[in-house]
């Protein structure tokens, strides 16, 4: 096996022991890794990808990152709240689905239906000031999901957005060359 001679500033040493550490002694391995990365993030920012950060579960539970573009989004709001569907194309040629719901408030108990109806339209900018209400909060939510086809994404999109999406969405990009 090659010897490759890689010098490290005193400033980075700490860096250094902190990944050797967390890869189980093997520095080697952590280099490789890390210029494994470094070189695929590149290579798909190079051909128009961007690296994309979503928050998915309750609240925000887990973070998935990926490669992709963006190709669009359906956004409604309710009294309820906001719910978002994102769809991108990855860097691998699938299609992901990023769909959010806001922290939603209810009403609960006996008044609920009071509530509901003082929370609505112009009473909403009045509000019940009565002093028996109960309100329920269910965090923020999300999910992700990740298909192949077209068609699977059917079910995971509003009908707004799914047309969108078989419009725009081509098995490869179209690239033209221009001789200019």
């Amino acid at each position: 096996m090659p010897n490759k001679t890689i010098y490290i500033a005193d400033d980075d040493l700490p860096l250094l022991q902190q990944a050797q550490e967390l890869t189980g002694g093997n520095l080697s391995g952590a280099i490789v890794t890390a210029l494994r990365r470094l070189v695929q993030v590149e290579r798909a920012k190079q051909a128009g990808y961007d690296e994309i950060t979503v928050k998915v579960g309750v609240g925000s539970s887990s973070i998935k990152r990926f490669l992709g573009i963006a190709l669009g989004e359906w956004t409604a709001s309710a009294n309820e709240g906001e719910e978002t569907y994102s769809l991108f194309r990855t860097s691998g040629g699938r299609l992901a689905v990023h769909h959010s719901r806001s922290e939603l408030t209810t009403p609960v108990g006996p008044n609920a239906e009071r509530s509901r109806k003082w929370s609505t339209g112009w009473r909403g900018w009045i509000g019940d000031w009565s002093p028996d209400q109960a309100w329920m909060r269910t965090p923020a939510q999300a999910t992700f999901s990740v298909v192949d086809t077209v068609e699977e994404l059917e079910p995971l999109l509003p009908a707004e957005l799914y047309a969108l999406a078989l419009q725009t969405i081509r098995e490869e990009p179209e690239v033209e060359d221009l001789d200019i």
